[in-house]
């Protein structure tokens, strides 16, 4: 008896031919992204590096739904994108994926828990419920006793820190961070990465976004981004 072929899982992320063309049919014409192909499985750690100008930005919005691909298709969670109207999105971006970016981004007269509470209030979480769950965030991302400092009173690091646990508030299986450690000096940038990691082992898709070999190297899969397309694929081997 034949045995059956092992089944393959659905990956978090899959995109098909994906370019994107601004000023299409002009002179003007700009073709940011090229004929791209990714397959990000759940649970991966994945850097995609490149220089500025590469299109690693260009993709990143289109990872995280925040703009649409000229052609091609792509799968978020088995959900394909391009049938999504503007509140469909916002609602998958709510649920799917959590964002970090280099400047933080932290409301500035908020607590650092009402910081991290804010995307439960889309959500239409009850306070109580919110308030708790932002508690245990901050906790798990060692900042339990800094909860009613506001951003002025912590450091970068703990500044970054907060942001990751309003990305990761409602379980969105998918971290997108765009330049995480850019603002940030070397050794609290190790411990952002390490923090990285510890949630890739809890079963976060964790993306990353960097121009840094250096940062790109504790990722479990690295693609250079060079002229709007996927130039190589390394394996890093820094799963550890």
């Amino acid at each position: 008896m034949n045995a059956q072929p092992e089944a393959r899982s659905v990956p978090v992320i899959e995109i098909h031919g994906m370019s994107k063309i601004y000023n299409a049919g002009t002179e003007a014409e700009v073709a940011a992204l090229r004929d791209v192909d990714l397959r990000v499985e759940a649970g991966e750690f994945l850097a995609i590096m490149g220089p500025s100008g590469s299109g690693k930005s260009t993709l990143m919005n289109m990872i995280g739904c925040l703009d649409k691909p000229t052609t091609g298709t792509y799968l978020c969670d088995g959900e394909d994108v391009s049938w999504l109207d503007a509140e469909e999105l916002a609602d998958l971006r709510l649920h799917k994926i959590g964002f970090v970016f280099q400047g933080f981004h932290l409301l500035p007269r908020l607590s650092a828990l009402e910081n991290v509470a804010m995307p439960l209030g889309y959500a239409r979480v009850p306070p109580a419920e919110r308030n708790e769950r932002a508690r245990q965030a901050l906790v798990a991302v060692g900042l339990g006793e800094r909860a009613g400092h506001k951003p002025n009173e912590l450091s970068g690091g703990q500044q970054q820190r907060v942001a990751i646990a309003r990305a990761m508030i409602n379980n969105s299986p998918i971290l997108l961070a765009d330049e995480p450690t850019g603002a940030l000096d070397s050794r609290t940038g190790e411990e952002i990465l390490a923090l990285f990691k510890r949630l890739r082992d809890d079963g976060h898709t964790v993306i990353l976004i960097t121009h840094d070999a250096h940062v790109a190297a504790h990722a479990d899969r690295t693609v250079v981004m060079h002229d709007g397309r996927l130039a190589e694929q390394v394996g890093t081997g820094a799963a550890a």
